[in-house]
């Protein structure tokens, strides 16, 4: 181990020999756990970018390696420090930027990741297979560079030819050059004093031509110039007073900047709403919460469609040959199903959605008159299957209700249902409707107004939004589940909605405090919570599980062509590597805070690394608190580091080549 890090210090500087200290390979004999525990300099890495150093003038133009940092209105200027300068000198190469067009987005090259899961299909799949199996346990921190904020960094680090693109919480995005950690511009829109978030995060950028586009929790879409980081256009889709915020990364095609609003527990209708990407106009809007006109308006009673929830707020996927954008939504709201009698359409389903209209021209339903929180927004992976001798265009979504749905897409939209199948403990349903997927509900388990009901899983569901992965070699599906932990709720009349103040028809405290241990779990001893689960979807079964015991699983996935799994998710701070066969940790390394950054992987100058944004908070700090309350003392995560830092990732030395 010492040898290993003399050598990471030589070729790598300080930062990797600290990593290399905290990296644990399970197979490894020395093994030692007293150095799992790191520290991490501010911005680590023998190419750091020095700090950020907000400035009174606003006109300043920093010139980085023939790129302009531009400081626009709302924006911060960035100091390059001396360590920035000297990295500069030391590796002059010219970052070159190449336009993304339609046909890139639809064939990405290996070597970039251009999106939210790197393909329109959702798949969370780089093709690249230089890190492999014999040689993960060599990675080492290629560079590392802290975001100066805290709180939940949930976005991919998104790259295009060299250039890495980063957003953060608080509507930050960086340009970076992705070999080096340079960076080359910030931008950081200025958010009302007044605003409150509910979820302090972002979840990425959309790229298209030379545009980068990012949504904040003002409820506005940012269009930047790719290479200048200045502001060409702004527009807000609906009023942050109202409650409406956004957090996702936009779905870009044909010309189109799509996104979708958050706000469900504010009482808002949800839409979905598409913009023109050269100038911000509307193109369209649709809204997930049927009304009057709508064919579905009779699934709502009175006027409850006017507060419906419905909210969408992870990107959806998209099937350019049958021109469909495939969007999962929330939870309908308030909470409490009897203050919104009926299906509640187009709330807890997927939509399939004409992208020239905006229509709806299908959809699915995983659930009806929701009462358990479990939005299933998580867009459904696009893949071919084949099932008893029969190919399926299907649309897999593993649910926050615990189950894991296969869909039958058409080249129409409508979407028929082939199965579903638990893939953690699920106690609401008491069966499926084997034509329609419709399910049927054990009554005792549904809360209501005046009415206490336990079920499971809990608030977070079986999985929430951490994306779940495709690996086409493997030819399995992969999913961050979280199983044995249970939600008991009572809730209220919800009164009069006030614009902007919490709409859910049950007291937050309650909500804060709502977990349970799933009856017959033996708390005295290590449990499993958390998980990564394998699924053959020609089958339908399991294939393999491996479990994080008194964790939670907060981890999205990344699969590669080597057939690696990236994740980290869990409280330990631990990112990752593991045999997407079988389910084995080939390597692990503990970061300076938890990981719920989506990982990503990429290529520069022959060199394959992967990526990922460490900085816990928002829900899984919520959930945390909550699984602590439920262990023993000794047992419990008493601090988690906070602040974000995006890592990246690279085999040390020749090594870097073997196959």
């Amino acid at each position: 181990m010492r040898q290993r890090c003399r050598a990471a210090l030589k070729e790598y500087g300080s930062a990797a020999a600290l990593l290399m200290e905290g990296n644990r390979d399970p197979r490894s004999n020395d093994a030692d756990p007293d150095n799992e525990h790191i520290r991490v300099p501010g911005n680590a890495g023998p190419a750091r970018a020095g700090p950020l150093v907000e400035e009174s003038s606003m006109s300043r133009l920093v010139r980085a390696r023939g790129w302009l940092a531009a400081v626009a209105p709302g924006a911060v200027a960035l100091a390059l420090s001396a360590a920035s300068a000297q990295a500069g000198q030391a590796d002059n190469k010219q970052v070159d930027y190449k336009p993304v067009t339609d046909q890139r987005l639809a064939n990405p090259e290996p070597e970039n990741w251009l999106q939210y899961r790197g393909n329109y299909q959702s798949w969370g799949y780089s093709p690249l297979d230089q890190i492999t199996a014999k040689n993960v346990t060599k990675l080492v921190p290629a560079w590392s560079l802290s975001t100066g904020v805290s709180e939940g960094h949930q976005a991919p680090p998104i790259v295009n030819n060299g250039v890495m693109f980063v957003t953060t919480p608080q509507a930050q995005v960086m340009a970076i050059n992705a070999r080096t950690g340079e960076i080359l511009w910030r931008y950081q829109k200025e958010l009302p004093p007044e605003l409150s978030q509910l979820h302090p995060t972002n979840r990425g950028v959309g790229l298209y031509g030379d545009s980068v586009y990012m949504t904040t929790t003002d409820s506005c879409v940012v269009a930047l110039g790719a290479t200048t980081g200045k502001v060409k256009w702004e527009k807000c889709v609906a009023p942050w007073q109202d409650g409406y915020y956004m957090t996702l990364s936009p779905l870009v095609a044909k010309g189109k900047v799509v996104v979708g609003v958050s706000g469900g527990e504010y009482g808002v209708r949800g839409f979905i709403t598409a913009l023109d990407a050269e100038t911000g106009n509307e193109a369209w809007k649709t809204y997930t919460v049927a009304g009057p006109g709508d064919p579905a308006a009779d699934t709502w009673k009175g006027d409850t469609w006017k507060t419906g929830g419905g909210s969408v707020w992870i990107q959806g996927s998209y099937d350019p040959a049958a021109n469909l954008a495939y969007f999962g939504t929330g939870n309908g709201g308030p909470w409490t199903p009897d203050s919104r009698p009926g299906d509640n359409l187009y709330t807890s389903s997927v939509v399939a959605l004409d992208l020239d209209s905006g229509k709806i021209k299908g959809h699915h339903q995983y659930h009806w008159n929701d009462a358990w929180d479990w939005d299933e927004v998580s867009a459904p992976v696009l893949i071919d299957i084949e099932r008893d001798g029969k190919k399926i265009p299907a649309a897999i979504h593993a649910g926050r209700n615990g189950y894991l749905w296969t869909l039958e897409r058409s080249k129409d939209g409508p979407l028929s249902f082939v199965d579903g199948k638990p893939f953690v403990y699920q106690n609401v349903f008491s069966s499926l409707d084997p034509k329609t997927g419709r399910p049927s509900y054990d009554q005792s388990k549904i809360p209501g107004i005046n009415r206490r009901a336990a079920f499971c899983p809990g608030l977070w569901g079986g999985k929430d939004w951490p994306p779940e992965a495709y690996n086409p070699k493997t030819g399995l599906f992969y999913i961050p589940s979280n199983d044995n932990l249970c939600s008991e709720l009572a809730g209220a009349q919800a009164g009069t909605r006030k614009p902007g103040e919490l709409y859910i028809g049950i007291p937050i405290d309650e909500v804060l405090n709502s977990l349970r241990l799933r009856e017959g779990v033996d708390k005295s001893k290590p449990f499993a919570i958390g998980a990564i689960q394998a699924w053959d979807p020609k089958t339908g079964k399991r294939v393999w599980q491996h479990d994080f015991p008194d964790s939670a699983n907060w981890g999205p996935l990344l699969t590669t062509g080597s057939g690696l799994i990236f994740a980290g998710g869990t409280s330990d701070r631990k990112f990752r590597a593991l045999d997407g066969t079988t389910g084995k940790v080939l390597w692990e390394t503990r970061l300076n805070s938890g990981v719920t950054g989506v990982p990503s992987s990429y290529m520069v100058d022959g060199i394959q690394y992967v990526a990922v944004q460490a900085g816990w908070g928002v829900d899984a700090e919520r959930m945390l608190t909550g699984i602590n309350a439920l262990i023993p003392e000794e047992r419990r995560v008493s601090v988690l580091p906070q602040g974000g830092v995006i890592w990246v990732f690279r085999v040390m030395g020749e090594e870097a080549a073997a196959k």
